[in-house]
């Protein structure tokens, strides 16, 4: 058994931030962001648009998409790092809203390779048929957690959702590499608000993303091509015969570089880091739903999506539209 795609859905907020919006908070400029990044803008939430509101959004999008019920889907899985409340998980908000009363919820920290890891954790349970009907959800609130007077990190994230849902077939295939890096960790950190009082501690500035980004870049640029190269040779797949490669949205130098090492055209690597930025776990869902609302893909379509963050943690999976 494996989980086919059989609707994706995405949503972000109105509110939009340009490069300009962020040359006046920190010192930088448009072209300065546009060359190092790729980004152009992103989209910012407002203070009653939470993790919850964007996942569930998202997730609606999917199931009408899908052309299914809320009560069919057994199981949700939502990936975040931005949760509003530590419990009830931002799943079972989801499934309050939806009214999917039938379905398992739980949620995943992957960081930025987080909707990876729950796609690649929504497969495990389908393939054994303990579930039938998976929504997967990539959802986050950066804005809440990016220091905006922090020039090396505010210009990179945006808020946004992506989901995916999957029903179980005897056709099909999926297949998955990934890997961690923990003694790397430091490279990337968000450091808990639980125990710190904003106003006092020395330390409030952890509570907020932490990046030492040529440590990341490096990372990025060579185990992304690294595991895609590791995945299509195990499973004697000719890069070829990819439809399309969907990279984590993180920065266009490190896909541009990715494509470049596993040799194929960028024509095959869609980007959209420029509208919507760096949206951690919910990159690749959003890539995948514009990818799909294109019409450019067919059935049996092979397609590569690969993740890399925080942890540190990467992978690449194949899965057949």
């Amino acid at each position: 058994m494996t989980g086919k795609i059989c609707g994706t859905g995405s949503w972000a907020p109105p509110k939009v931030w340009d490069n300009n919006d962020l040359a006046r908070l920190v010192d930088t400029s448009d072209e300065w962001i546009r060359e190092r990044t790729g980004v152009v803008q992103r989209h910012i939430a407002e203070e009653n648009e939470d993790t919850v509101t964007m996942a569930s959004r998202a997730a609606q999008r999917a199931l009408e998409d899908a052309d299914i019920k809320a009560e069919e889907i057994d199981l949700i899985i939502v990936a975040t790092i931005s949760p509003t409340e530590i419990m009830p998980c931002v799943a079972c908000r989801v499934q309050e809203k939806l009214g999917a009363e039938n379905a398992t919820c739980f949620d995943l920290n992957g960081a930025c390779t987080g909707s990876l890891l729950a796609l690649n954790t929504a497969q495990a349970y389908l393939s054994q048929g303990i579930y039938q009907t998976a929504l997967v959800i990539g959802a986050e609130k950066l804005s809440a957690l990016t220091d905006w007077t922090d020039r090396g990190t505010c210009i990179l994230f945006g808020d946004g959702a992506g989901a995916v849902v999957l029903k179980a077939e005897e056709s099909g295939r999926y297949a998955q590499v990934t890997q961690s890096i923990g003694k790397k960790g430091g490279a990337l950190t968000l450091r808990s608000r639980n125990q710190i009082q904003y106003e006092t501690d020395p330390k409030a500035k952890e509570t907020y993303i932490q990046m030492n980004g040529k440590e990341v870049f490096t990372f990025a640029v060579s185990k992304v091509p690294e595991a895609v190269k590791n995945l299509l040779s195990r499973e004697k797949i000719p890069c070829e015969d990819i439809r399309y490669y969907l990279l984590h949205q993180a920065n266009e130098r490190i896909i541009r570089s990715a494509a470049r090492r596993i040799g194929e055209d960028i024509s095959k690597f869609p980007m959209n880091m420029d509208e919507y930025g760096n949206t951690s776990s919910a990159s690749l869902l959003i890539l995948l739903d514009e990818v799909k609302k294109s019409g450019k893909l067919q059935r049996g379509d092979k397609l590569v999506l690969a993740g890399f963050g925080g942890g540190l943690t990467y992978g690449a999976s194949l899965i057949e539209y």
